[in-house]
Formats: structure tokens, C-alpha cells, sequence
């Protein structure tokens, strides 16, 4: 009796990994070793710019940071320091909204920056 090679698990294997490669041109969607190198390689990279995006993402709210600071009269860093003797723990993504969407607040938040630093 010959012996059993994967059978049904084998072709539901390739269907798989040729469903998830779907849209990939030429034969990175029709072949399988094709599909599975594809995968890899996609895989790898979204990994990469996740973290990628994320350096991106706070770069621009130190940005919008800056530009708001600038606008009130004072530096980035400055600003910064004062907050951390304030003790405020707001993070750089919350405080680049407060500066987009509500600039009064963001111009207490620098008085009382200031007013820590000067202390």
C-alpha cells in the first residue's frame, strides 16, 4: 500500500498561502514557492514600518509642538523642561492635539512651563 502525502492538509496548505497572496502581480499570486517568498518579504516590511511609522508619528507632533511654542513665545526644549519640572505627564501626541485643537489651553500649559522653570 503506498504511503499517505499530506493529501487533503497539502492542497489546503497551497490554497492558503495563494488566497493570502491574492493581488500580488505576475507569478507572486499564482505560484506557491512564488507566494511564499512574496509573503516573507511583505510580512518583513510591514513589520519594519510599523515601528518605521511610528518614529514618523512623533516627529511630526514634536513639529506641531515646535510651531505652537514659537507661536507662544518660547523654544521647544524649554517648554519641555518646564513641563517635566511641572510634573504634567502629558505625552507629545496629546499635547499636539491640545495645540491644534485648542490653543488656549496650550498657552496655560506654557505659562505654567515657564512658571516651573522659573521656580
Amino acid at each position: 500500500m503506498a504511503r499517505a502525502r499530506k493529501g487533503a492538509a497539502r492542497t489546503q496548505a497551497r490554497r492558503k498561502l495563494l488566497r493570502e497572496a491574492r493581488g500580488y502581480y505576475g507569478t507572486k499570486s499564482r505560484h506557491k514557492q512564488q507566494a511564499k517568498v512574496a509573503l516573507m518579504r511583505a510580512g518583513r516590511n510591514a513589520w519594519r514600518d510599523r515601528r518605521a511609522r511610528r518614529r514618523e508619528m512623533r516627529s511630526l507632533w514634536i513639529t506641531r509642538i515646535t510651531a505652537a511654542c514659537r507661536m507662544n513665545g518660547t523654544r521647544y526644549s524649554i517648554f519641555i523642561n518646564g513641563l517635566n519640572k511641572a510634573c504634567c505627564s502629558l505625552n507629545r501626541k496629546m499635547l499636539s492635539q491640545i495645540a491644534i485643537e485648542d490653543p488656549t489651553t496650550f498657552e496655560t500649559l506654557v505659562k505654567t512651563a515657564n512658571a516651573a522653570r522659573a521656580a
